[in-house]
């Protein structure tokens, strides 16, 4: 059957928001700080957060698949959801703003509906195929989201992810060279870095050495807002855990950088 990306993007929203419930009363209450074997952070906020997206998809489709960075994969049709129920762990437990889920939908290999927030700040966004980026504030109407017009890369902002990763040799001197280039440069992370691309606050974002829930709602996110998102050679794709998101006016200008 034909997927209803309405009622997609309302549950990825849904779920988002159930996963952010779920984590707040956790925030700034010292939750223990487990370690995986990966040595990322998990907590029981984590852990119920990602519960509460599960029950909220289940609602609305309980056939389809599920993988989540935590519980795993769940089985079911070739639709999935993927689910990062607290990205930004380790700023969560130290009582840092930019951390929250991140809900995906894979369909037919596309992600198609997606949606995150950051709890903290009392944001919410989410998005599917053809149906615009949509952002809420503290309860307030939602707005349709649009990247920025910028189009000259020496009056551009750039917002960067994981830095370890994308300042290890050989990245470091092609990420250089943009910071050098550039009009500004933030670091925020994941959601809070897309966050400033969906807003109009920045023109490219970049993030490395990240797994797929970490970005695949990202994409259709920035994709909706009338951005472009690629993988470091320009695939439209979020399966290898690198990602240049951008208002595409500079999109080429930032493959040409990393590509050498």
């Amino acid at each position: 059957m034909p997927l209803d990306l309405p009622l997609a993007m309302a549950t990825a929203r849904r779920a988002a928001e159930a996963a952010a419930a779920a984590a707040l009363p956790h925030f700034r209450q010292g939750v223990r700080v487990e370690v995986k074997p990966d040595r990322s952070p998990v907590t029981v906020a984590d852990r119920e957060a990602e519960a509460a997206a599960v029950t909220a998809i289940r609602a609305a489709f309980p056939g389809h698949a599920i993988l989540g960075e935590e519980s795993g994969a769940h089985a079911g049709s070739e639709a999935r959801w993927v689910i990062d129920p607290i990205d930004g762990t380790r700023g969560f437990t130290r009582g840092g703003s930019f951390w929250g889920p991140l809900i995906a939908l894979e369909a037919g290999g596309t992600v198609v509906a997606g949606a995150m927030a950051l709890p903290a700040l009392d944001e919410t966004y989410w998005a599917a195929k053809g149906l615009g980026c949509w952002q809420a504030v503290g309860g307030g109407e939602p707005r349709r989201l649009q990247v920025s017009g910028i189009s000259d890369w020496a009056e551009s902002t750039l917002s960067l992810g994981e830095m370890r990763f994308l300042l290890a040799p050989p990245l470091d001197l092609h990420i250089g060279a943009l910071v050098r280039s550039a009009a500004s440069t933030r670091c925020y992370g994941d959601l809070a870095g897309a966050a400033m691309l969906l807003t109009g606050r920045c023109e490219a974002w970049l993030e490395a050495g990240v797994q797929l829930w970490d970005i695949a709602a990202l994409q259709v996110l920035v994709e909706e807002a009338g951005g472009r998102f690629t993988d470091f050679e320009g695939r439209p794709s979020a399966a290898g855990g690198r990602c240049v998101a951008s208002n595409g006016r500079v999109h080429e200008r930032v493959l040409s950088a990393l590509l050498g």
